[in-house]
């Protein structure tokens, strides 16, 4: 994983939840959560299942609608979690508090926008305009980059006495680091203590981020050792994972080892999620520690009894980046064992593995394995088999993998072959392929990218060859609005007379 990437998503937003938390309905009793939980299409609509459940003569309880939204909004179903809480409003189920309006307006800001979040902050009675529901609309000007309106939104705060939580002070450095402005942060953390406003985990973790991205470990290791020393904060492994990242981008390998120990101990033996060890893994994998990421995933299988797609994805990258194939494979038998549903991009990740190191007979027997055995292969799968043989020369195999890779039928056309590719594929087939082959893979290849002059180069170079005639060529580059260029003249001057 890109180092920089790592440290944005280890100090993820404080209002994002790490966890995958699912509702389980133990008693197999009906109850409304479990009419609503199952639809998990961004498309589908909740409200009809809502309205059933009164006219079915049911009761509906506050605090289970409450605990519905929560869910909803953890699982990022923000637009079902917003239709609930309208619901609750209109049908007049719960007189909103300051702290409902907040997660209302949340909810708005994330699926309608800032300006809608303002219309609902603006129209709400004055007794409701807290500290609450001035941060929640902070939170929606931060998270959509308004700079100015966070701005002046948080000078409004501060003269109102509503700047008087960490929350808020969070958002703020939140603020300076999607925009770049780093080195802003430390004063931010400096004016919170200053105000007598204690700084709580994430605060620290952001300001050590800020250091950490300006090369500055000593400023890095002087926050964090702060941090370390106070009474009201329990230590992390987040916030050792980011220092131990960019320990590893500094080039300091013993204190990034420590910094991931500190963090392994501050893992929680009883959480049932891998986020922890999926970032640990990668670290120590970036690290060149076999070992370690072996170790670490049988900690997560013992202690995560339920592995989804996304822990088996992160295994596996970090063993192909350390070259151990031998165990990658055993992790995909585990993974084809585990009863998760089929998700190409798990193979990929061997795929792209054996690709990278020039391996590409490994790859593409994989792939024809899975086809045998009935399993969806994207065009990507093929694309990178493709990309391979056409790193180490192989451009015959190139050509048939590209070719099996437009072949795929699928829904949708958003991928896209890599242009490199399909230049080295085309410029092949121009000088070595048959005209019919060229034709065929031109054809295929129109469905994803408009028709080019580098492939009607590759058709004319393939007919020039072997002697037949490109007049309609030529036709169809001029109504392509393709003109004529040097190379295509030179191509034209070696036809035979």
């Amino acid at each position: 994983m890109n180092p920089r990437l790592l440290a944005k998503t280890l100090i993820k937003n404080q209002f994002s939840i790490f966890s995958r938390p699912y509702y389980t309905n133990r008693t197999n009793t009906v109850t409304l959560y479990s009419k609503i939980s199952p639809l998990g299409s961004p498309g589908l609509s909740v409200v009809p299942e809502l309205d059933n459940w009164i006219d079915n003569g049911k009761k509906v309880r506050v605090a289970e609608l409450q605990r519905i939204i929560r869910d909803l909004r953890k699982r990022s179903r923000y637009t079902q979690a917003l239709e609930v809480s309208e619901w609750m409003n209109q049908k007049g189920i719960c007189l909103f508090s300051p702290a409902e309006h907040a997660v209302h307006l949340d909810l708005i800001g994330k699926v309608r926008g800032f300006a809608a979040a303002e219309d609902y902050f603006n129209n709400l009675r004055n007794r409701d305009k807290t500290d609450k529901t001035y941060g929640a609309l902070l939170n929606c000007y931060v998270r959509q980059r308004q700079t100015e309106k966070a701005i002046s939104h948080w000078e409004k705060m501060r003269e109102m006495g509503f700047a008087s939580t960490s929350l808020a002070y969070n958002d703020i450095m939140c603020l300076y680091t999607h925009g770049g402005q780093y080195e802003k942060v430390p004063d931010v953390l400096a004016e919170m203590k200053k105000n007598s406003v204690s700084p709580d985990n994430f605060s620290y973790r952001i300001c050590i981020n800020s250091y950490g991205v300006r090369n500055d470990i000593e400023g890095m290791e002087r926050v964090l050792n702060e941090m370390e020393g106070q009474q009201h904060i329990a230590m992390d492994w987040n916030t050792y994972a980011v220092a131990a990242n960019f320990y590893i981008k500094a080039g300091l390998a013993d204190k990034a080892i420590d910094a991931l120990k500190k963090s392994e101990e501050k893992l929680d033996k009883k959480e049932k999620d891998g986020t922890a060890y999926n970032h640990l893994i990668s670290l120590y994998a970036t690290l060149g520690s076999k070992a370690a990421v072996l170790r670490l995933w049988e900690l997560q299988k013992s202690a995560c009894k339920r592995r989804i797609n996304r822990d088996y994805i992160n295994v596996l990258k970090a063993l192909v980046k350390l070259g151990e194939f031998e165990e990658a494979v055993e992790v995909l038998g585990e993974w084809e064992s585990s009863g998760n549903c089929y998700d190409v991009r798990v193979p990929n990740c061997l795929v792209a593995g054996f690709a990278e190191r020039g391996l590409c007979d490994e790859a593409k027997s994989l792939l024809e394995d899975l086809v045998e055995r009935g399993k969806a292969i994207s065009h990507k799968s093929w694309g990178i088999v493709a990309g391979g043989y056409l790193d180490i020369g192989e451009l015959a195999k190139a050509f048939l993998s590209m070719k099996a890779a437009l072949c795929i039928d699928v829904e949708g056309k958003e991928w896209k072959p890599e242009p490199r590719v399909i230049t080295g594929i085309l410029n092949w087939l121009g000088d070595e392929g048959s005209s019919e082959d060229a034709e065929a893979f031109v054809a295929s290849l129109r469905n994803f990218i408009p028709m080019s002059r580098e492939m009607y180069h590759a058709l004319l170079k393939a007919k020039v060859r072997e002697g037949k005639e490109v007049k309609g060529l030529l036709i169809g580059m001029r109504m392509d609005k393709l003109d004529e260029n040097d190379e295509t003249k030179k191509i034209l001057s070696m036809r035979q007379v």
